[in-house]
Protein backbone atom coordinates (compact mmCIF):
# COMPACT_ATOMS: atom_id res chain seq x y z
CA UNK A 1 0.00 0.00 0.00
CA UNK A 2 1.12 3.43 -0.82
CA UNK A 3 2.34 5.74 2.43
CA UNK A 4 0.17 8.36 0.90
CA UNK A 5 -3.99 8.11 0.47
CA UNK A 6 -4.82 11.92 1.08
CA UNK A 7 -2.71 14.86 -0.60
CA UNK A 8 -3.13 18.06 0.68
CA UNK A 9 -2.02 20.89 -2.47
CA UNK A 10 -2.10 24.80 -0.97
CA UNK A 11 -1.97 27.33 -4.41
CA UNK A 12 -2.55 30.77 -4.60
CA UNK A 13 -4.50 30.89 -7.22
CA UNK A 14 -2.98 34.40 -8.84
CA UNK A 15 0.25 32.10 -9.74
CA UNK A 16 -1.39 30.33 -12.38
CA UNK A 17 1.53 30.06 -14.58
CA UNK A 18 2.72 27.68 -11.06
CA UNK A 19 3.12 23.94 -11.87
CA UNK A 20 2.58 23.09 -8.51
CA UNK A 21 -1.18 21.56 -9.37
CA UNK A 22 0.30 19.50 -12.41
CA UNK A 23 3.34 18.16 -9.99
CA UNK A 24 0.54 16.87 -7.15
CA UNK A 25 -1.78 15.35 -9.80
CA UNK A 26 1.14 13.41 -10.88
CA UNK A 27 2.54 12.95 -7.37
CA UNK A 28 -1.42 11.46 -6.56
CA UNK A 29 -1.45 9.70 -9.79
CA UNK A 30 1.90 7.78 -9.15
CA UNK A 31 0.35 6.99 -5.45
CA UNK A 32 -2.95 6.13 -5.95
CA UNK A 33 -3.94 9.12 -3.55
CA UNK A 34 -6.95 11.63 -3.65
CA UNK A 35 -6.05 15.23 -4.15
CA UNK A 36 -8.01 18.27 -2.51
CA UNK A 37 -6.82 21.42 -3.92
CA UNK A 38 -7.35 24.78 -1.77
CA UNK A 39 -6.90 28.10 -3.31
CA UNK A 40 -6.10 30.41 -0.45
CA UNK A 41 -6.37 34.47 -1.02
CA UNK A 42 -4.88 37.33 0.82
CA UNK A 43 -7.66 39.89 1.25
CA UNK A 44 -7.12 42.85 -1.26
CA UNK A 45 -5.71 45.78 0.39
CA UNK A 46 -7.27 48.05 -1.80
CA UNK A 47 -11.02 46.73 -1.49
CA UNK A 48 -11.00 49.30 1.71
CA UNK A 49 -11.53 51.93 -0.87
CA UNK A 50 -14.94 50.99 -2.15
CA UNK A 51 -18.47 51.54 -0.56
CA UNK A 52 -19.47 48.12 1.63
CA UNK A 53 -21.90 46.91 -1.35
CA UNK A 54 -19.28 47.45 -3.80
CA UNK A 55 -16.98 46.21 -1.61
CA UNK A 56 -18.47 42.70 -1.27
CA UNK A 57 -19.38 42.15 -4.74
CA UNK A 58 -15.93 43.22 -5.80
CA UNK A 59 -14.65 40.46 -3.70
CA UNK A 60 -17.45 37.41 -4.94
CA UNK A 61 -16.55 38.59 -8.34
CA UNK A 62 -13.04 37.93 -7.42
CA UNK A 63 -13.43 34.75 -6.24
CA UNK A 64 -15.60 33.97 -8.80
CA UNK A 65 -12.94 34.44 -11.59
CA UNK A 66 -10.45 32.15 -9.44
CA UNK A 67 -13.13 29.04 -8.69
CA UNK A 68 -13.97 29.15 -12.28
CA UNK A 69 -10.26 29.03 -13.62
CA UNK A 70 -9.25 26.28 -10.92
CA UNK A 71 -12.85 24.19 -11.81
CA UNK A 72 -11.38 23.91 -15.18
CA UNK A 73 -8.06 22.17 -13.90
CA UNK A 74 -10.31 19.81 -11.60
CA UNK A 75 -12.11 18.89 -14.21
CA UNK A 76 -9.61 17.79 -16.22
CA UNK A 77 -8.02 16.28 -13.69
CA UNK A 78 -10.99 14.49 -13.36
CA UNK A 79 -10.51 13.21 -16.76
CA UNK A 80 -7.72 11.65 -16.38
CA UNK A 81 -9.28 9.29 -13.63
CA UNK A 82 -7.95 11.56 -10.34
CA UNK A 83 -10.46 11.78 -7.30
CA UNK A 84 -9.88 15.70 -6.86
CA UNK A 85 -12.41 17.94 -4.59
CA UNK A 86 -11.27 22.10 -4.40
CA UNK A 87 -12.06 24.64 -2.42
CA UNK A 88 -11.32 29.00 -3.05
CA UNK A 89 -11.41 30.76 0.07
CA UNK A 90 -10.14 34.48 1.41
CA UNK A 91 -7.66 33.71 4.27
CA UNK A 92 -6.81 36.51 7.04
CA UNK A 93 -4.19 34.35 8.15
CA UNK A 94 -2.77 32.38 6.05
CA UNK A 95 -0.42 30.53 8.44
CA UNK A 96 -2.88 29.45 10.66
CA UNK A 97 -5.48 28.72 8.01
CA UNK A 98 -3.63 26.20 6.37
CA UNK A 99 -2.46 24.42 9.46
CA UNK A 100 -6.30 24.27 10.29
CA UNK A 101 -6.97 22.48 7.16
CA UNK A 102 -4.01 20.00 8.10
CA UNK A 103 -5.71 19.26 11.30
CA UNK A 104 -9.35 18.60 10.03
CA UNK A 105 -8.60 16.91 6.88
CA UNK A 106 -5.57 15.06 8.21
CA UNK A 107 -4.04 14.36 5.08
CA UNK A 108 -0.62 12.30 4.84
CA UNK A 109 0.82 15.32 2.97
CA UNK A 110 0.93 19.02 2.58
CA UNK A 111 1.84 19.96 -0.74
CA UNK A 112 3.01 23.83 -1.61
CA UNK A 113 4.95 25.72 -3.83
CA UNK A 114 8.08 27.59 -2.32
CA UNK A 115 7.92 31.31 -1.85
CA UNK A 116 10.85 32.92 -2.54
CA UNK A 117 10.91 35.66 0.06
CA UNK A 118 13.35 38.77 -0.46
CA UNK A 119 16.71 38.52 2.24
CA UNK A 120 15.90 42.17 4.08
CA UNK A 121 12.62 40.74 4.14
CA UNK A 122 13.16 37.51 5.87
CA UNK A 123 15.33 39.53 8.10
CA UNK A 124 12.24 41.14 9.97
CA UNK A 125 9.32 38.92 9.07
CA UNK A 126 9.43 34.99 9.37
CA UNK A 127 8.36 33.50 5.84
CA UNK A 128 5.03 31.57 5.81
CA UNK A 129 7.20 28.34 4.14
CA UNK A 130 9.51 28.61 7.61
CA UNK A 131 6.45 28.47 9.34
CA UNK A 132 4.67 25.53 7.52
CA UNK A 133 8.48 23.79 8.03
CA UNK A 134 8.11 24.61 12.10
CA UNK A 135 4.69 24.12 13.21
CA UNK A 136 3.01 21.72 10.24
CA UNK A 137 2.35 18.18 12.57
CA UNK A 138 2.76 16.35 8.96
CA UNK A 139 5.47 16.47 6.61
CA UNK A 140 5.56 19.08 3.91
CA UNK A 141 6.71 19.07 0.39
CA UNK A 142 7.63 22.16 -0.70
CA UNK A 143 8.00 22.09 -4.97
CA UNK A 144 10.98 24.04 -6.49
CA UNK A 145 12.94 23.79 -10.01
CA UNK A 146 11.75 23.38 -13.20
CA UNK A 147 12.28 20.04 -13.64
CA UNK A 148 9.64 17.24 -14.46
CA UNK A 149 6.23 16.35 -12.45
CA UNK A 150 7.45 13.25 -10.87
CA UNK A 151 10.93 13.69 -9.36
CA UNK A 152 13.80 11.11 -11.17
CA UNK A 153 16.64 11.40 -8.41
CA UNK A 154 15.66 11.81 -4.42
CA UNK A 155 18.58 12.62 -2.03
CA UNK A 156 17.73 11.29 1.59
CA UNK A 157 20.06 14.04 3.81
CA UNK A 158 20.70 12.57 7.14
CA UNK A 159 22.39 13.24 10.05
CA UNK A 160 25.24 10.86 11.78
CA UNK A 161 26.93 13.03 14.42
CA UNK A 162 24.42 12.27 16.86
CA UNK A 163 24.03 9.28 18.54
CA UNK A 164 20.24 9.92 20.38
CA UNK A 165 17.40 7.79 19.73
CA UNK A 166 15.63 10.61 18.48
CA UNK A 167 18.19 11.76 16.29
CA UNK A 168 18.72 7.70 14.84
CA UNK A 169 14.41 7.28 14.68
CA UNK A 170 14.37 10.71 12.51
CA UNK A 171 17.44 9.09 10.20
CA UNK A 172 15.50 5.92 9.51
CA UNK A 173 12.03 8.45 8.71
CA UNK A 174 13.75 10.25 6.69
CA UNK A 175 15.32 7.13 4.31
CA UNK A 176 11.72 5.74 4.58
CA UNK A 177 10.06 8.56 3.41
CA UNK A 178 12.90 9.20 0.70
CA UNK A 179 12.85 5.47 -0.31
CA UNK A 180 8.90 5.36 -0.60
CA UNK A 181 8.72 8.15 -2.37
CA UNK A 182 11.22 7.11 -4.68
CA UNK A 183 9.64 3.89 -5.53
CA UNK A 184 6.50 5.43 -6.14
CA UNK A 185 7.52 8.02 -8.73
CA UNK A 186 10.21 5.03 -10.09
CA UNK A 187 13.47 7.47 -9.25
CA UNK A 188 16.83 6.82 -8.65
CA UNK A 189 17.38 6.70 -4.68
CA UNK A 190 20.68 8.58 -2.90
CA UNK A 191 22.17 8.94 0.69
CA UNK A 192 24.14 12.18 1.43
CA UNK A 193 25.72 12.92 4.40
CA UNK A 194 27.61 16.47 4.44
CA UNK A 195 30.62 16.08 7.21
CA UNK A 196 30.85 19.64 8.86
CA UNK A 197 34.15 19.37 11.58
CA UNK A 198 34.50 22.59 13.02
CA UNK A 199 37.25 23.79 15.42
CA UNK A 200 34.52 24.68 17.72
CA UNK A 201 33.20 21.20 18.14
CA UNK A 202 36.50 20.00 17.95
CA UNK A 203 37.84 21.54 21.67
CA UNK A 204 34.90 19.99 23.19
CA UNK A 205 35.97 16.53 22.91
CA UNK A 206 38.91 16.18 24.65
CA UNK A 207 42.49 15.75 22.68
CA UNK A 208 44.41 13.06 24.95
CA UNK A 209 47.92 14.51 23.38
CA UNK A 210 46.35 14.65 19.87
CA UNK A 211 46.49 17.66 17.28
CA UNK A 212 43.84 18.99 15.79
CA UNK A 213 44.61 17.65 12.42
CA UNK A 214 44.80 13.88 14.50
CA UNK A 215 41.26 15.15 16.01
CA UNK A 216 39.76 15.50 12.66
CA UNK A 217 40.94 12.77 10.93
CA UNK A 218 39.89 10.40 13.83
CA UNK A 219 36.20 12.08 14.27
CA UNK A 220 35.95 11.87 10.41
CA UNK A 221 37.07 8.27 10.37
CA UNK A 222 34.15 7.87 12.57
CA UNK A 223 31.42 10.08 11.22
CA UNK A 224 31.96 8.09 7.69
CA UNK A 225 32.20 4.85 9.42
CA UNK A 226 28.54 5.91 11.03
CA UNK A 227 27.25 6.58 7.40
CA UNK A 228 28.05 3.71 6.12
CA UNK A 229 26.16 1.48 8.47
CA UNK A 230 23.58 3.65 7.82
CA UNK A 231 23.45 2.87 4.19
CA UNK A 232 24.25 -0.45 4.90
CA UNK A 233 21.55 -1.28 7.29
CA UNK A 234 19.07 0.44 4.17
CA UNK A 235 20.42 -1.53 1.23
CA UNK A 236 21.61 1.71 -0.42
CA UNK A 237 23.86 0.62 -3.50
CA UNK A 238 27.77 2.20 -2.90
CA UNK A 239 27.72 4.55 -6.01
CA UNK A 240 24.35 5.97 -4.42
CA UNK A 241 25.95 6.52 -1.31
CA UNK A 242 27.61 10.44 -0.50
CA UNK A 243 29.80 11.85 2.28
CA UNK A 244 31.02 14.41 1.53
CA UNK A 245 33.10 17.23 3.35
CA UNK A 246 31.40 20.53 3.78
CA UNK A 247 28.49 23.00 5.33
CA UNK A 248 25.55 21.22 4.98
CA UNK A 249 23.72 24.38 3.76
CA UNK A 250 26.20 24.41 0.51
CA UNK A 251 26.93 20.93 0.46
CA UNK A 252 23.34 20.03 -0.53
CA UNK A 253 23.15 22.77 -2.80
CA UNK A 254 26.49 22.08 -4.90
CA UNK A 255 25.30 18.58 -4.80
CA UNK A 256 21.71 19.52 -6.11
CA UNK A 257 22.88 21.05 -9.05
CA UNK A 258 25.66 18.94 -9.97
CA UNK A 259 23.01 15.82 -9.83
CA UNK A 260 20.25 17.36 -10.95
CA UNK A 261 18.52 16.18 -7.86
CA UNK A 262 14.78 16.87 -7.86
CA UNK A 263 13.85 16.46 -4.39
CA UNK A 264 15.72 16.69 -1.04
CA UNK A 265 13.97 14.71 1.98
CA UNK A 266 15.50 16.11 4.99
CA UNK A 267 14.78 16.00 9.05
CA UNK A 268 13.00 19.10 10.92
CA UNK A 269 13.82 20.00 14.10
CA UNK A 270 12.36 22.30 16.36
CA UNK A 271 14.51 25.54 16.67
CA UNK A 272 15.56 26.84 19.75
CA UNK A 273 17.90 29.71 20.31
CA UNK A 274 20.04 31.22 17.55
CA UNK A 275 18.89 28.83 15.20
CA UNK A 276 15.04 30.16 16.00
CA UNK A 277 16.48 33.36 14.77
CA UNK A 278 18.88 32.70 11.73
CA UNK A 279 16.65 29.74 10.37
CA UNK A 280 17.86 25.93 9.99
CA UNK A 281 19.93 24.01 7.56
CA UNK A 282 16.76 23.31 5.90
CA UNK A 283 14.64 26.84 5.77
CA UNK A 284 17.92 27.86 4.05
CA UNK A 285 17.51 24.92 1.71
CA UNK A 286 14.83 26.38 0.24
CA UNK A 287 16.42 29.71 -1.12
CA UNK A 288 19.73 27.66 -2.30
CA UNK A 289 19.00 24.47 -3.75
CA UNK A 290 17.66 24.18 -7.30
CA UNK A 291 14.65 21.53 -6.03
CA UNK A 292 11.73 20.55 -4.11
CA UNK A 293 12.19 19.73 -0.55
CA UNK A 294 10.34 17.31 1.75
CA UNK A 295 10.77 17.88 5.22
CA UNK A 296 9.93 15.26 7.24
Amino acid sequence: MSQYQRLLLIINPTQRHSHAIAHAAALARASGASLHIAALMRSLDTLWLLEEGDRKQARESYLQDHRDWLKAQVEDLHGQGLAVTMEVAWADDMQQDILDHVVEMQPDLLIKQIEHEPRLKRAFFTPLDWHLLRHCPIPVYLIGGNGGVLPRNVVAAVEVSDTKPADNELNDRIIHEASSLALQCDAELHLLYACDISAAFLENIGGAGLTLADLTRELRKDLEKSFLELAERFGVPADCRHFIRGQPVSVLSEFAHAQEVDVIVMGRNQSRGLAKLVGSTIEHILYQAPCSVLAV
